[in-house]
């Protein structure tokens, strides 16, 4: 098996993170961000300079991204957050998991203390169980917070765990 080899993004990436990222906003089931975004409105949201970017690259090609933030400023921001995306050929090969583990590993070199997910949708049972693997707890539920386009409104999951 490919080993899985995780990257800062750079401005070069685009065109591969835009083919992931774009398709997965529009489609509305996974991330609570405007569905319609033209492709410099999705470039100012996953590459904002808050953002730090990653890439997962397989055999040479981009195959997934996630993003390291602070989940909050201020006393909260000893507490990292990140979004991930998998391209659709590339997903059930470890993908996900391997960029989980890498921000995990980063975000404990940046000095947090802990990592929170702040509305994982209840329907991506995929993520949500990837996530309980990797050591996070559901912390809280969001009773019907997320509209999902295919199953009306759903709940989403507050999900965290120490560093």
């Amino acid at each position: 098996m490919n080993q899985t080899m995780i990257r800062p993004a750079t401005e070069a990436d685009w065109p591969a993170l835009l083919a992931i990222v774009k398709p997965v906003l529009a489609a509305g089931e996974t991330y609570a961000i405007d569905r319609d975004l033209d492709d410099a409105g999705v470039h100012a949201y996953w590459m904002m300079p808050a953002h730090e970017v990653f890439v997962a690259e397989l055999d040479g090609q981009v195959v997934g991204t996630y993003y390291l933030m602070p989940n909050q400023r201020g006393g909260g921001r000893h507490v990292a957050n990140c979004g991930y995306m998998t391209a659709p050929e590339a997903r059930g090969k470890g993908i996900a998991r391997a960029m989980c583990l890498d921000s995990l590993d980063r975000a404990r070199q940046r000095g947090f203390r802990a990592m929170q997910f702040n509305h994982v949708v209840s329907t991506n049972h995929g993520a949500v169980a990837l996530w309980q693997k990797l050591g996070f707890n559901i912390a809280g539920t969001l009773p019907l917070a997320f509209n999902h386009p295919v199953h009306g409104y759903v709940d989403a999951y507050v999900m965290f765990r120490a560093l």
